[in-house]
């Protein structure tokens, strides 16, 4: 049974959540957003340059991958989008 953190979420926790909200609302990133917002974009664009990822289409299938896991591993990904009022 895994402990911890994942490895991917480990560096994601210096990254400075206010700064990039405050870039987001800059440049208004999440007008007209549904579904897939700034910060899930980003993180799904870290994880493929992390994990050396070529292509969309290998992003995606890595992505969906990652989504069978329980959720106790993916749970971070909720942690930080709940750190503050994003």
């Amino acid at each position: 049974m895994q402990q911890g953190k994942p490895v991917f979420a480990q560096p994601m926790l210096y990254l400075p959540l206010s700064t990039f909200r405050r870039c987001v609302a800059d440049h208004k990133g999440e007008h007209k957003v549904k579904d897939f917002s700034c910060l899930d974009q980003f993180f799904a664009m870290a994880f493929a340059q992390l994990t050396y990822r070529e292509s969309l289409r290998d992003i995606e299938v890595n992505l969906r991958a990652q989504a069978r896991r329980p959720a106790a591993i993916l749970a971070w990904l909720d942690d930080a989008k709940h750190a503050g009022s994003y």
